[in-house]
């Protein structure tokens, strides 16, 4: 009895998380979508400056993929319509010429500076009202 209680209790957490990320991820969703982007998209472009102010000015598209969870595909169909709109460019990798390498441009940085504070005061209203 008592393993089933602790069962469920686990499987309710669980679910708790899966609420969170998924209300999280439409807050973000709204509140970035006026300025064009997805939550995904943010994700990436955050990445990116992160490395660049790290002294890093690109990261391979397969490092992407596996700090922002998405696939090879999904991560490469996103990485286009970020390059479509001027905020990321792509290159070869001089060490590996069949890698890609992705860096902000310069008006990927200025989007990103421009919607960072939404996107981290939406995460404080929600990460903090889940406590």
């Amino acid at each position: 009895m008592a393993s089933n209680r602790a069962e469920q209790a686990l499987v309710e957490q669980w679910r708790d998380i899966l609420a969170l990320h998924a209300h999280t991820q439409c807050e973000l969703d709204r509140a970035l979508g006026g300025h064009g982007l997805c939550a995904s998209d943010f994700e990436v472009l955050d990445l990116l400056a992160e490395g660049a102010a790290d002294g890093g000015c690109a990261y391979r598209v397969q490092e992407i993929s596996e700090r922002v969870h998405l696939s090879q595909s999904a991560l490469s169909r996103l990485i286009g319509r970020l390059e479509k709109d001027g905020l990321v460019e792509r290159a070869m990798c001089p060490e590996d010429r069949r890698g890609v390498r992705v860096a902000l441009t310069a008006k990927g940085r200025a989007l990103h500076g421009e919607v960072r504070p939404v996107q981290r005061a939406v995460l404080a209203r929600m990460l903090t009202d889940a406590d």
